[in-house]
């Protein structure tokens, strides 16, 4: 909902539970007046016509209460927008008025030919903001242009909650307190990146399902930065958005624009939980396409094969795969070009000869006679050196002029700012697409940005911005030109996770760590923000070869990958008879509880600390519960599980145990699982009686 003040310059957005506020003064001064539990619009024009502190001359009264902090006068804080001209570098900007359209405010200002319109939209209780830049004037270089500045309340001792990691360790959960100064995250390696997720959380005291959390999500897929400020006077601003550092983002000639990605706030007082839970819900609501529809079981053929493929290989595999109930085969890299290995190859999207000689026709056909869908690995923004599309556009990959080509991985980046790339990248895959009933394409991105130059270009800098737009708008020509085909979002695992690919893909790559233990950390840190509907797991061979030779059971590996997008990444033909009855049923029994995983509400019971740990999902009547004990000493009991989401007064089954429990004693007294050392996971589902 949106209420506007008689003034037309007090505006107030509120959801089911929270309110956001914000005032444009006389003198043209965007000030943030409130973002937190609900108030009513009489409230919000109270809280404008507080005067502000008298700070003046060394400190400012604008900081920490500017809606979104331009570059010049009286401020001396990080700001959002810096534009510089030939004439002069800042903003001093006017109001022109507001427009609302669709339930979206938006807020224009204009300063010497530039159009600055703000954007807001509160879906739920999470408001999205971004920020349209349109120059009327002489060319203007934008230097930063965020997409949004979050002020918080005065609290004392905010503690600030953020992702971080690396390859095949990525999403992994840390707290600390927050103290003055600036705590800046981000990515400055052209995409997401391995190293933190774009979302911070701050609170005072919240628990997991108790007390008041602000978070932050930012939608962009290349590089970018977020700021979390405590100011001298203790205030807490978070502004963040594309781009790595102040160097120059773009160069807008007359007559063009440029939207900023949508940096999204939500404030909730349910604590961690709480906050993952309405995350959880927008996305599945409002980003995610197809959320309705449940992500089905696949098989991959990566761990399984490597590049050592051929086609009655695959074959076999899919027959497999088939009778353990995969519903969706997908035939990993190699199947294309001269990939025999990651020295060559990629920019080659045909069907190597040797091994499919009639291309993927003959064998996606066998693969729907199954009963299952048809999926290929494509690594399109990449090339090998050793291809043939190389030796024809050596000038097509990003590059500096007298400077080595980094080759990370034995491949180098294709320049998708330019448009001959872009297209030559759309003809192929539409063609691949258009050969084969394919049903699924896992995009991958194996490295990071090193040399990137454009040769020839007015303003290379440019393409750091560009290139992202060119995989959104090359994504979203494919989809449109094929609409059953689901895509899924890979950067060597977890290195292009955020809103901006989600809303173009089906699902994502969690990592390419696929230790069920490890895996059990990362799954935690990743469903602070994204939902168990798009987080891919595999359940992959024993020892665990890739990485780590942990030895882990069958039954530990399934129900840690049944807790997100159940697949299948382990070399069945060297399973056993009992392998593979044992993986049917488990497949079996994820289908019966997928409703609940992919779009239940998610509690985390218990944290992967060691011991005993778990999630519960919770949908209509039906919970499940997915409980792993990591460790336990001789003798020391196994706690139980105080669930949560139910109805207290109500009675449930439940199916592990066979019996039948009060809603108040599971909240309050907890279940026992029954778990032991030979037992090390287990699925507990309940349904209401």
């Amino acid at each position: 909902m949106l209420e506007i003040a008689e003034n037309g310059r007090t505006w107030l957005l509120s959801g089911p539970a929270s309110s956001y506020a914000v005032h444009v003064t006389d003198r043209d001064e965007l000030l943030h007046l409130h973002w937190g539990p609900a108030i009513a619009l009489a409230d919000a024009e109270a809280l404008a016509v507080r005067p502000l502190p008298e700070y003046w001359p060394f400190e400012s009264p604008l900081d920490g209460r500017e809606e979104y902090p331009v570059e010049g006068g009286p401020r001396f804080t990080r700001p959002a927008l810096s534009v510089r001209t030939e004439e002069r570098r800042g903003t001093q900007w006017t109001f022109e008025g507001h427009d609302v359209e669709d339930a979206e405010l938006r807020l224009r200002f204009a300063d010497d030919g530039l159009a600055i319109t703000l954007h807001y939209r509160m879906r739920h209780d999470v408001v999205e903001r971004w920020v349209t830049l349109r120059n009327e004037g002489p060319a203007a270089e934008l230097l930063r242009a965020d997409s949004a500045t979050w002020t918080l309340p005065d609290r004392d001792e905010w503690r600030l909650s953020q992702l971080h990691g690396r390859w095949a360790s990525e999403s992994r959960l840390v707290r600390s307190p927050l103290t003055y100064g600036e705590k800046v995250i981000g990515s400055r390696r052209g995409h997401t990146g391995h190293q933190h997720l774009p979302w911070v959380a701050l609170d005072t005291d919240a628990t997991e399902e108790r007390g008041e959390v602000y978070g932050c999500a930012l939608g962009w897929s290349g590089s970018w930065r977020i700021a979390v400020a405590q100011l001298p006077d203790a205030r807490v601003q978070i502004t963040g958005g594309a781009g790595h550092d102040d160097s120059g983002l773009l160069r807008l000639a007359t007559g063009e624009t440029f939207t900023t990605p949508v940096f999204a706030g939500l404030w909730t007082d349910a604590g961690f939980g709480g906050a993952s839970r309405a995350w959880h819900a927008y996305q599945r609501a409002y980003v995610v396409p197809d959320a309705e529809r449940d992500r089905p079981v696949l098989f991959n053929s990566w761990e399984a094969t490597e590049f050592d493929i051929s086609e009655d290989q695959q074959r076999e595999l899919a027959r497999r795969a088939a009778e353990v109930g995969v519903e969706l085969f997908v035939v990993d890299d190699g199947w294309f070009g001269t990939r025999t290995s990651d020295r060559a190859g990629l920019g080659d999207w045909t069907p190597n000869p040797d091994r499919f000689p009639a291309g993927l026709k003959p064998l996606a056909d066998d693969v729907h006679a199954l009963g299952m869908q048809f999926g290929i690995w494509v690594e399109p923004e990449m090339v090998n050196p050793d291809s043939e599309l190389y030796r024809a556009h050596p000038d097509w990959v990003q590059h500096q002029v007298g400077r080595t080509r980094t080759e990370l991985r034995n491949q180098l980046v294709l320049n998708l700012a330019r448009e001959d790339v872009r297209e030559h990248l759309f003809e192929q895959l539409d063609e691949l697409l258009s050969s084969a009933p394919i049903d699924y394409v896992k995009w991958d991105f194996n490295r990071c940005f090193t040399d990137a130059g454009w040769p020839g270009e007015a303003y290379p800098q440019r393409l750091w911005v560009d290139h992202v737009r060119a995989l959104y708008d090359l994504l979203d020509r494919l989809r449109a030109a094929h609409p059953g085909v689901a895509f899924e979002s890979c950067s060597g695992g977890g290195g292009r996770i955020d809103l901006g690919i989600m809303s173009r893909t089906d699902q994502v790559w969690t990592s390419d760590n696929t230790d069920p233990l490890d895996r059990l950390a990362i799954q935690d840190g990743f469903s602070q923000v994204h939902p168990a509907r798009v987080m891919a797991a595999w359940v992959t061979d024993s020892p665990n070869t890739q990485l780590n030779g942990r030895a882990s059971s069958l039954r530990f590996r399934f129900v840690s990958a049944m807790a997100g997008v159940l697949g299948v990444g382990g070399d069945l033909t060297r399973w056993t008879e009992a392998e593979l009855a044992e993986a049917r049923d488990w497949v079996a029994l994820y289908k019966e509880i997928r409703p609940l995983v992919q779009r239940g509400e998610l509690h985390r019971l218990r944290p992967p600390r060691g011991g005993l740990s778990a999630v519960q999902y919770v949908r209509g009547d039906e919970s499940v519960v997915l409980a792993w004990l990591q460790a336990q000493s001789y003798g020391e009991p196994v706690p139980a599980l105080r669930l949560r989401g139910l109805d207290p007064a109500a009675s449930y089954e439940c199916r592990e145990t066979g019996e039948a429990y009060r809603g108040a004693v599971l909240l309050h007294h907890g279940l026992r699982t029954g778990l032991r050392g030979d037992l090390d996971a287990t699925v507990l589902r309940l349904r209401r009686i």
